[in-house]
């Protein structure tokens, strides 16, 4: 290779690390993700920093909703097959702006047919927030949410989840979802696989409600952990 053609090589190899790293930055910064198996079901605790790109939030105090989907899919390990799914679960949380009262609200739904868009799911609790970082902070967490029940989880055999959250793109009013595909600043999104405990915990008394739901976060060292950290986007 000459001078000339290597120069070239890594300079386009430059601009394909930086829009690489972009990309990277859209993705929300995970503090926890806990994995707790009791002798009643599965839960999942998670907590993470969402922090959108400017025209994210112009487009959110237009009035116009966005759709934010937590889903977990739990797998049964096969070694003579492809592994076996036993149990989706899905929870969709629409984030909207309220411009007479100047207040923000999180409507969650745990509808996983969603097939008429945003408009046909069907809403279970409300909670409403004075800043959109209280709103996001609502969004970016659940606690103890309820995957499977224990029966179905068998105690001989291994287990594993894969675990998503991305602001869902396809549940925006169609004028919108034209040409934001494939702009970084509407990518948000974190994915990720974590091995069920294989051994049940002893079960903890209720602990008190939470908005949207949710109760006391369980303590890290009760449950299968994963810290994950990515860069926080840039502004």
């Amino acid at each position: 290779m000459t001078a000339g053609g290597l120069g070239r090589f890594v300079f386009l190899w430059t601009l394909v690390l930086c829009f690489a790293a972009q990309a990277q930055s859209q993705k929300p910064q995970v503090f926890q993700l806990n994995l707790q198996r009791t002798t009643e079901a599965l839960y999942l605790s998670a907590r993470m920093e969402l922090s959108p790109e400017q025209v994210v939030e112009e487009t959110l105090l237009k009035s116009v909703p966005l759709y934010f989907v937590w889903q977990a899919d739990i797998y049964r390990e096969r070694w003579y097959w492809t592994d076996r799914r036993i149990a989706t679960v899905t929870r969709t949380l629409r984030l909207a702006y309220q411009p007479l009262t100047r207040r923000w609200r999180v409507s969650l739904s745990n509808d996983a047919g969603a097939i008429a868009g945003g408009a046909g799911l069907q809403y279970a609790l409300h909670q409403n927030y004075d800043t959109l970082a209280d709103a996001l902070a609502g969004v970016g967490r659940v606690t103890r949410w309820k995957l499977v029940e224990a029966a179905r989880l068998s105690s001989d055999e291994a287990h594993y989840l894969e675990f998503a959250f991305r602001l869902d793109l396809s549940l925006l009013p169609r004028p919108f979802q034209i040409g934001i595909g494939n702009q970084r600043e509407w990518s948000i999104e974190v994915r990720d696989r974590i091995n069920v405990p294989p051994r049940a915990e002893p079960d903890r008394p209720p602990a008190p409600a939470a908005p949207l739901g949710e109760s006391v976060e369980v303590p890290p060292s009760a449950s299968a952990r994963i810290d994950a950290e990515a860069a926080a986007p840039a502004r």
